[in-house]
């Protein structure tokens, strides 16, 4: 069922109201308390602006860091108002608690087109617990709730499920939208060939999506420190590589379901080996039927690359998620950057192209290609646990579309 959007209410309808915006505003900060990555701010603007123009009084909740349920200075929201404020072009005041006395008197105060962030919600820990009384005391803040917080969807905390029992009407907000869009766009109606990457050092992080994506999927490729229990579940020898040993018989099982579905399921013929886990190793490319021991693959080989590229080169829609090595490591970046670079050209063409969260994003954004591909999701966990199948908690509570 298809979720009713922020796009859905009327200037009237906002005007003068409050709105209560969960937010993803769990961004970087150095020790210097400088914000060194602002995209999921920036990803948030669409949202806060339209309602700022609507004239609607926009309180802001979000979470950041750990702080499991006590009060941690280093995981205030100051630097985020401060940042937020320069973004909007306009000042954000924040509130010493997310709810309480000073909550209140700041929302009172607030004027039409104002923007108030609330103090990290996880200072409570009533909010990961999702209480009723603590959703409650958030709720009593506002009129109308607006869910922007993609990120924190696969979550049913007082934030994002629990205040929407209290609020209504309860929306997504356009970020949440998009990424709905997208997503869940890819899986149920791709323009087909589909075709999923799956990377990551291992198999067991992946074990759901890979099984959702064999049964939606025309080619699954698969690249990172994953491939090395399926080499070993084939009788391979893989040198010191990772291998997760009890996952042996469900690599199998992943490889014989592909079969029977008669979905193309690659993984590389070849790697990039090091001596040792550094950036500097000594390195050597070796076909996978021949990796010596004392060696460590840390990502995919060139052949591999072709052969990816070439898999990759008629297909309409692609989801990415997860590196094909270590690229954090220039040196074993080789297979990561060249799937970003194919990416960025088939967007060119009109494929459709999905980067689903995590360190895919980090890797694309690393070689410059972001802006190129058709959609950035916002979501880690989130991501994966949509593209799984999986029933978004934070998704499930917003009103379904008139």
């Amino acid at each position: 069922m298809s979720k009713r959007s922020l796009s859905s209410l009327s200037a009237t309808e906002v005007s003068g109201k409050r709105i209560l915006v969960r937010v993803d505003f769990n961004v970087p900060i150095n020790d210097q308390g400088v914000i060194t990555d602002d995209t999921r701010i920036r990803a948030a603007l669409p949202t806060i602006k339209d309602l700022i123009e609507k004239d609607g009084k926009v309180i802001l909740a979000a979470h950041f860091g750990r702080p499991k349920g006590q009060v941690n200075e280093k995981m205030r929201l100051t630097a985020v108002s401060v940042r937020l404020s320069e973004l909007i072009g306009k000042a954000v005041k924040k509130t010493e608690s997310c709810i309480g006395e000073d909550a209140e008197s700041k929302v009172n105060a607030m004027n039409n087109g104002d923007v108030v962030l609330l103090e990290n919600v996880r200072f409570f820990s009533e909010e990961e617990n999702n209480e009723p009384g603590f959703a409650q005391k958030l709720a009593s803040l506002a009129d109308i709730y607006v869910n922007d917080a993609f990120g924190a969807a696969h979550r049913a905390h007082a934030s994002t499920q629990g205040v929407t029992k209290f609020l209504s009407p309860n929306v997504a907000g356009y970020l949440m939208e998009k990424e709905l869009q997208y997503l869940q766009g890819a899986i149920d109606e791709p323009n087909r060939p589909l075709a999923a990457i799956v990377g990551g050092s291992k198999v067991s992080s992946k074990i759901g999506v890979l099984e959702a994506l064999l049964d939606k999927c025309d080619k699954v490729l698969i690249g990172g420190g994953m491939i090395f229990t399926f080499y070993k579940a084939r009788g391979l020898s893989v040198g010191k590589s990772l291998v997760e040993e009890d996952k042996l018989s469900l690599a199998k099982e992943l490889e014989a379901k592909a079969k029977d579905k008669g979905v193309e399921l690659l993984l590389p013929t070849d790697v990039l080996l090091a001596d040792n886990f550094a950036p500097d190793a000594n390195s050597q490319v070796s076909s996978i039927n021949s990796i010596p021991e004392g060696w460590m693959g840390l990502d995919i080989g060139p052949s591999s690359i072709k052969v990816f590229q070439e898999a990759l080169s008629t297909c309409r829609t692609v989801i990415w998620n997860g590196p094909m090595g270590v690229f954090e490591f220039d040196k074993f970046a080789h297979g990561t950057n060249a799937i970003a670079t194919t990416l960025a050209d088939l967007s060119g063409k009109g494929c459709c192209t999905i980067i689903g969260g995590g360190d895919s994003v980090a890797a694309v954004e690393k070689a410059g290609l972001a802006e190129q591909m058709s959609h950035i999701s916002t979501g880690g966990g989130a991501s994966l646990e949509l593209l799984e199948g999986k029933v978004l908690p934070g998704v499930a509570a917003l009103d379904n579309s008139i």
